[in-house]
């Protein structure tokens, strides 16, 4: 179990891809993360595909400094997470801190607006890659790859590679990890 004791924020909302929460979900927990759901509010929310999800905490009571990763899953979520100020301020912050930010499919409508994608390698959904694009990154159609503390995934069908390169990157010396943004 190689991740005991590290906190794991995966944010959601109503619509949020149902198999791109749950499957990193269970996948950190086998490796002994303390994974939570994070929301706007505590209500619970529907997946894109009928499941339910109870967020156990809300966004605004998180905090960069006690987080070890944050995960972006795709469906509708992104587009209503984007919006909250809250929302993007904390994935500015733990790109900064150099933290692992994971974004999947939509995700990265979260992470155009928190403004981190500039010159960065990105992947995601067809669906978003002009957005990313015009937000200053470089488009990689690949199912699954890390830019330093950036772990990319593209679609639901890329989530065990996605998978891979979360746990990779959250295991290896994090030091280790901040130059090598793959443009350099």
């Amino acid at each position: 179990m190689r991740l005991t004791r590290k906190r794991i924020a995966i944010l959601v909302a109503e619509g949020v891809e149902d198999l791109e929460f749950y499957v990193p979900l269970m996948r950190l927990q086998e490796e002994g993360a303390e994974v939570i759901a994070a929301a706007i509010d505590l209500d619970p929310i529907r997946g894109k595909n009928g499941l339910e999800i109870t967020p156990t905490t809300r966004v605004d009571s998180l905090e960069s400094r006690d987080l070890f990763a944050v995960i972006v899953p795709g469906g509708w979520a992104p587009d209503k997470l984007r919006r909250h100020a809250v929302v993007t301020n904390l994935i500015r912050e733990m790109n900064a801190a150099g933290k692992i930010v994971a974004i999947i499919c939509h995700g990265g409508l979260v992470a155009i607006s928190a403004g981190i994608v500039r010159d960065r390698r990105a992947t995601g959904s067809l669906g978003i890659k002009d957005d990313l694009v015009n937000a200053g990154a470089v488009w990689v159609d690949e199912p699954a790859f890390r830019d330093g503390n950036l772990v990319w995934g593209r679609i639901v069908a890329d989530i065990p590679a996605f998978c891979r390169e979360l746990v990779a990157a959250l295991v290896e010396d994090p030091a280790s990890s901040r130059n090598t943004r793959g443009l350099d």
